[in-house]
């Protein structure tokens, strides 16, 4: 590692990320605390790009979709006098977008630290699905396994049925003589 190198706790920056509109996203102000600049100015940057950033990459949050992150999130009145305007939301690859406005050091470091987590938690939520797979086809087994343990008890239950229906046998084989006869 180099002796500049700037490296938060993993932890710090995916308490940053938040689930919204079905998509892994990184807030405006999250953001800008992340690379040491005014939200303001991370904002101006943006909107003077804005080409670079297709809906898929950024979108503004709506007010019903700040009423419920602020209701998920129990947010502060010191938290929230900090939005006036509704935040920007940036995707993965805004985030990557970004490290090419915002050309410090610092925004390219935190770019790099940030792509490698939304990286971790796509696998993991790959390692979780492939999880499932595996435990839906266990699900499957056991349901065939039940179904045929089933069957056999229904066959043991004819074969007992059957064999009280006939006449006791007679023994046979070998029998040891009584005593006294």
């Amino acid at each position: 590692m180099k002796k500049n190198q700037l490296m938060l706790a993993d932890e710090v920056i995916m308490s940053k990320i938040y689930f919204i509109r079905g998509q892994k996203v990184m807030l405006d102000r999250d953001l800008a605390d992340l690379y040491g600049v005014e939200t303001k100015v991370l904002k101006q940057a943006v909107k003077r790009n804005i080409d670079r950033f297709p809906e898929d990459f950024l979108f503004e949050m709506t007010k019903e979709e700040l009423d419920n992150w602020r209701s998920q999130i129990v947010t502060s009145k010191s938290i929230k006098m900090g939005l006036r305007y509704f935040p920007f939301c940036f995707t993965e690859q805004g985030v990557t977008m970004l490290s090419c406005i915002l050309n410090s050091q610092r925004a390219i470091q935190l770019n790099i630290q940030i792509v490698r987590i939304f990286t971790k938690i796509r696998e993991s939520l790959t390692d979780n699905l492939d999880i499932k797979f595996e435990i839906e086809k266990i699900k499957n087994k056991l349901k065939n396994q039940d179904e045929n343990i089933e069957e056999i008890f229904t066959y043991l239950d004819e074969l007992i049925k059957k064999q009280e229906n006939t006449l006791p046998r007679k023994r046979i084989g070998f029998r040891l003589p009584t005593k006294g006869k």
